[in-house]
C-alpha cells in the first residue's frame, strides 16, 4: 500500500475543542493512520484559550488571505502530538468565542464568514506548504468549500495531483447561507447556480453541497447512514446528489481509542475493572449516585445519557416517555448541552424527581467517563444517528446500551431480544415514546436476571470498534481516489 502524506481538515478536534464525535474522530483517526505510515497534519481553527492551554507554539507563518474583495490576515501556530502535526489557524475576530458555533440561543451570525476564511486560509497554507498533501481530508460543511476551491480557483496554484475525500458526519447541517454570502467565497458567480456544479440550493448558498460535488470520494461515519442519506426522510434535500455519487460513496464506521476509553486502564475513574472481575464498576457506581447526590438503592439500574440536547438525539419522546419510564423505579443521569428549552425542561425533571433524576448542563469529558464506568444502561433514543460514539464507550465500559435500530446504531449493537445468545444491547425499533418505553422495560426486566444480564454485559466488552480496523479502510479509499486522480491528471495534460 503507498503511504501519503494527509492533511486533515476539521472545525473541531479533541482534546483542544469538542461540540461532539466529529472532535473525537479528528483525534484519533490522524494517529491510527500514522500507525500505518503515512504523515498527517491536522488543520483546526484555534479557539478561546487554547493556546494558552495547550502552549501551543509560534510558527511565524502569517498569510494574507483573500475574503471577497479585501484580504485579511491569517496566523498559524502549531503543537505537536507525538507524530502528528497540529496546525492551529489563529484569527480572534472569528475564533475567541465562548462556543464554537453557537450559543445555546442559536448560531453566530457570522458562521459563514468565520469558515470561508478558514477554508480558504487552509488553501493559502497549502499553497505555501513545504510539503504538499497528496489528500486533503475534510470533515462536515465547515470544510467543505476547500474542495470546491482545489478545482477552481487554486486549480493553477497548486499543479501537484491532490485528491480530495469529504466526510459527511452529520448531512441535516449544511451551511446554508443567504445569497448576500455568496461573494465572500472569491469563487466565480457562474458556480451559484442549481445545475452542474453549482452551489445554489433554493436561492441560498450550500456549503456541504459543493463538498458533495467536488469532493473525489464522499464517506459517512456508519454504513446504514450511507444508505439512509439517500433517501427523502434523511437526505435533508441533498439526497439526489448523494445518489448520483453513490459509486464514490462510503460508509465507514467511526472507530474508537481504546487507549483513552478501556475501563482496566482509565484513570478518571474511581476504580478500574474488566468483564473477569467487574467488582469496580459498583464503584464507580456507588461514585456517580454521589456526584448527581441521587439516592435509589445500589441494586436498581441507573440510566445514563450524554448528548447534545436535541431533538435529532431523541429528546422529544424522551420528554414524552420520561413519567412513565420513571415507574419503572430507576434512576437518571444525564450530561450535555444545546436547546434552551430542553436545559429548562431537564432541570423541572431533576425537581420532580429529586434523589432520583440528575442533570448536569455542561460538557465535563472526566464527568463522562464516570458516567459510562458508574452506569448499568445507556439509552441513546436517537431520532437518527449518523454513527454514535457513546454506545461503543457504553460496550467497552459494560453499560448495556439501549439505542434506536438507525445509523451507527443499528450498526454497531446487536439486539438481545432478536438475538438472545449473542446480544450486545437493546434496539428501539420505531421513533416513539411508546417504543421507548417498551425496550427500556425490556432492558431493566432482564436487568432482574444476574446471570443473563453479566452474560450481556461480557459479550458487550469483548466488542472491538478500534480504531485500526477503520483506518485501514480509509487507507484503501486513499489510495483508491489518489491513484484514479492521477491518471484523470495524466490524461488531461496529454490531451492539451
Amino acid at each position: 500500500m503507498n503511504k501519503y502524506n494527509i492533511f486533515f481538515v476539521s472545525p473541531e478536534v479533541s482534546p483542544f475543542s469538542k461540540t461532539g464525535g466529529l472532535a473525537d474522530v479528528a483525534g484519533s483517526l490522524p494517529k491510527a493512520l500514522s500507525k500505518l505510515g503515512h504523515r498527517v497534519t491536522v488543520v483546526t481553527p484555534c479557539y478561546r484559550g487554547m493556546k494558552e492551554k495547550f502552549h501551543l507554539k509560534e510558527t511565524g507563518i502569517r498569510l494574507k488571505v483573500p475574503f471577497g474583495k479585501r484580504s485579511i490576515d491569517a496566523e498559524f501556530i502549531r503543537f505537536k502530538d507525538g507524530d502528528i502535526e497540529v496546525y492551529f489557524l489563529k484569527r480572534d475576530e472569528f475564533f475567541d468565542r465562548t462556543y464554537l458555533y453557537s450559543t445555546p440561543l442559536g448560531d453566530y451570525f457570522d458562521n459563514a464568514e468565520r469558515f470561508i476564511f478558514f477554508s480558504r486560509s487552509v488553501m493559502e497554507f497549502i499553497r505555501k506548504a513545504e510539503i504538499l498533501p497528496d489528500i486533503i481530508h475534510c470533515h462536515e460543511w465547515q470544510t467543505a468549500l476547500i474542495p470546491v476551491y482545489l478545482r477552481t480557483l487554486y486549480q493553477k496554484n497548486i499543479p501537484r495531483n491532490i485528491a480530495t475525500v469529504f466526510t459527511i458526519h452529520n448531512i441535516a447541517f449544511q451551511g446554508i447561507f443567504p445569497e448576500y454570502i455568496f461573494p465572500y467565497t472569491g469563487l466565480p458567480k457562474k458556480l451559484f447556480n442549481t445545475g452542474g456544479k453549482g452551489l445554489e440550493f433554493w436561492g441560498r448558498v450550500n456549503f456541504m453541497k459543493g463538498g458533495l460535488l467536488f469532493s473525489d470520494a464522499l464517506t459517512t461515519v456508519s454504513s446504514k447512514y450511507s444508505t439512509e442519506i439517500q433517501t427523502p426522510q434523511l437526505g435533508y434535500g441533498l439526497e439526489g446528489i448523494v445518489k448520483e455519487r453513490q459509486d464514490v460513496l462510503y460508509g465507514v464506521l467511526n472507530g474508537v481509542d481504546y487507549n483513552e476509553w478501556d475501563p482496566c486502564t482509565d484513570g478518571l475513574i474511581v476504580a478500574g475493572y474488566s468483564a473477569a472481575d467487574l467488582s469496580g464498576k459498583l464503584e464507580c457506581k456507588k461514585d456517580l449516585l454521589y456526584r448527581y447526590n441521587l439516592n435509589i438503592p445500589i441494586k436498581r439500574p441507573l440510566v445514563g445519557m450524554i448528548s447534545r440536547l436535541s431533538d435529532q438525539k431523541g429528546f422529544d419522546i424522551f420528554f414524552k416517555a420520561v413519567d412513565k419510564l420513571m415507574k419503572l423505579d430507576i434512576g437518571f443521569v444525564v450530561l450535555g448541552q444545546g436547546q434552551k428549552n430542553y436545559h429548562d425542561f431537564l432541570k423541572k425533571l431533576e425537581k420532580r424527581y429529586r434523589g432520583r433524576f440528575g442533570v448536569k448542563i455542561i460538557f465535563d469529558n472526566t464527568l463522562a467517563h464516570r458516567i459510562e464506568a458508574g452506569c448499568d444502561i445507556f439509552l441513546m433514543p436517537s431520532r437518527y444517528e449518523p454513527c454514535g460514539l457513546n454506545q461503543i464507550y457504553s460496550l467497552k465500559y459494560g453499560t448495556v446500551p439501549v439505542v434506536r435500530a438507525t445509523g451507527g446504531l443499528d450498526d454497531t449493537i446487536m439486539d438481545f431480544i432478536s438475538n438472545p445468545g449473542q446480544g450486545t444491547g437493546f434496539k428501539i425499533k420505531e421513533h416513539s415514546p411508546e417504543a421507548l418505553i417498551h425496550t427500556l422495560k425490556c432492558a431493566v426486566d432482564v436487568y432482574e436476571d444476574k446471570n443473563t444480564w453479566n452474560g450481556i454485559v461480557k459479550r458487550a466488552m469483548r466488542a472491538d470498534f478500534s480504531w485500526s480496523k477503520s483506518a485501514a479502510v480509509y487507507e484503501k479509499i486513499y489510495d483508491n481516489i489518489y491513484q484514479k486522480t492521477a491518471r484523470v491528471k495524466k490524461l488531461k495534460a496529454a490531451l492539451q
